[in-house]
Protein backbone atom coordinates (compact mmCIF):
# COMPACT_ATOMS: atom_id res chain seq x y z
CA UNK A 1 0.00 0.00 0.00
CA UNK A 2 2.79 2.44 0.89
CA UNK A 3 4.47 1.91 -2.48
CA UNK A 4 1.14 2.48 -4.22
CA UNK A 5 0.83 5.84 -2.50
CA UNK A 6 4.40 6.83 -3.40
CA UNK A 7 3.91 5.82 -7.04
CA UNK A 8 0.68 7.82 -7.25
CA UNK A 9 2.27 10.85 -5.55
CA UNK A 10 5.21 10.80 -7.97
CA UNK A 11 2.91 10.40 -10.97
CA UNK A 12 0.61 13.26 -9.96
CA UNK A 13 3.41 15.61 -8.93
CA UNK A 14 5.14 15.13 -12.29
CA UNK A 15 1.99 15.57 -14.40
CA UNK A 16 2.18 18.99 -16.08
CA UNK A 17 -1.54 18.90 -16.92
CA UNK A 18 -2.44 19.23 -13.23
CA UNK A 19 -2.14 22.79 -12.02
CA UNK A 20 -1.37 23.93 -8.49
CA UNK A 21 -4.94 25.18 -8.33
CA UNK A 22 -6.22 21.70 -9.27
CA UNK A 23 -4.29 20.23 -6.34
CA UNK A 24 -5.58 22.88 -3.96
CA UNK A 25 -9.19 22.56 -5.12
CA UNK A 26 -9.17 18.76 -5.03
CA UNK A 27 -7.67 18.72 -1.56
CA UNK A 28 -10.23 21.26 -0.37
CA UNK A 29 -13.08 19.16 -1.81
CA UNK A 30 -11.83 15.99 -0.12
CA UNK A 31 -11.33 17.81 3.20
CA UNK A 32 -14.86 19.27 3.01
CA UNK A 33 -16.37 15.88 2.23
CA UNK A 34 -14.50 14.25 5.12
CA UNK A 35 -15.69 17.04 7.42
CA UNK A 36 -19.34 16.52 6.42
CA UNK A 37 -19.09 12.75 6.86
CA UNK A 38 -17.43 13.11 10.27
CA UNK A 39 -19.96 15.76 11.30
CA UNK A 40 -22.77 13.26 10.64
CA UNK A 41 -20.99 10.65 12.77
CA UNK A 42 -20.60 8.36 9.78
CA UNK A 43 -17.53 6.25 9.08
CA UNK A 44 -15.00 7.95 6.82
CA UNK A 45 -14.07 5.78 3.85
CA UNK A 46 -10.42 4.77 3.94
CA UNK A 47 -10.02 5.69 0.26
CA UNK A 48 -10.87 9.31 1.06
CA UNK A 49 -8.16 9.43 3.71
CA UNK A 50 -5.75 7.77 1.29
CA UNK A 51 -6.49 10.30 -1.46
CA UNK A 52 -6.17 13.20 0.95
CA UNK A 53 -2.70 11.91 1.84
CA UNK A 54 -1.78 11.46 -1.83
CA UNK A 55 -2.93 14.98 -2.74
CA UNK A 56 -1.09 16.56 0.20
CA UNK A 57 2.14 14.74 -0.59
CA UNK A 58 1.97 15.48 -4.33
CA UNK A 59 1.35 19.15 -3.60
CA UNK A 60 4.30 19.24 -1.19
CA UNK A 61 6.50 17.47 -3.70
CA UNK A 62 5.77 20.29 -6.12
CA UNK A 63 6.91 22.76 -3.49
CA UNK A 64 3.63 24.08 -2.13
CA UNK A 65 2.47 23.72 1.46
Amino acid sequence: MKTDIKVEVDRLAADPRITDYDFWRSLKNVDNEIFHIANNNEPIPFDMIRWRSILKRARLKRGHA
